[in-house]
């Protein structure tokens, strides 16, 4: 038996709290800015996916109007930094509703470091940085999705394998339903089948 669930029926929290149980795990994007006066924002976002490789462009949605959106609105520029386990806390600081103009560099005591091709710092303790330029914008419901092109990439080097970005080292963190925060566990690996060695559907004997 299964529950059906009408969105049309339910009130924007109710449904978002199901969403969000469901499409399981969220990569976190932390995603740092500047206001036009210079100020420097960093706040989570867990609406976050590659949306193209040739441009490379990421995305990443802003639920409501928050610095992030206005800064990014207004200087075309953001860095997605990645969450890896043990930061998780410097993370959820992060996403406090501080007011308008405080840095959560500063609140949270998170140390910065300059970026290479855009303004907004990068966190300096994060082992990959995405700097990326805004390709466009899209206005959908209560949300705006990002599209940042990125310009510049940096990987810590203790995180790579043979040149590749290693997952067992990344240890990146996930957004969950509620308030779990999940991280990774039980790696598996499956290649993709060509058609010439397709043998039938998976669980045949």
């Amino acid at each position: 038996m299964r529950i059906d669930f009408d969105p049309a029926e339910m009130s924007r929290n109710e449904f978002y709290k199901l969403l969000t149980a469901v499409v399981v795990p969220r990569p976190i994007a932390w995603v740092s800015t500047i206001s036009a006066d210079g100020a420097a924002n960093l706040a989570p976002h867990s609406f976050f996916s590659i949306a193209s490789v040739a441009p490379p462009v990421v995305q990443f949605s802003s639920v409501g109007r928050k610095d992030t959106l206005r800064n990014v609105e207004a200087t075309g520029q953001f860095v997605v930094n990645f969450s890896s386990e043990g930061m998780d806390r410097q993370i959820n600081d992060s996403g406090t509703d501080f007011p308008h103009g405080v840095s959560e560099f500063e609140a949270a005591g998170i140390a910065s470091e300059p970026s290479v091709r855009v303004k907004p710092p990068r966190v300096a303790d994060s082992p990959v940085a995405l700097e990326c330029e805004v390709h466009s914008t899209l206005g959908i419901g209560d949300s705006t999705v990002v599209f940042g092109r990125v310009v510049h990439a940096v990987v810590a080097d203790d995180v790579l394998v043979d040149g590749h970005p290693e997952i067992a080292k990344l240890r990146p963190l996930s957004r969950l339903g509620k308030d779990e925060w999940g991280t990774v566990a039980g790696l598996r690996e499956i290649s993709r089948i060509r058609h010439a060695d397709w043998q039938g559907p998976a669980g045949r004997s």
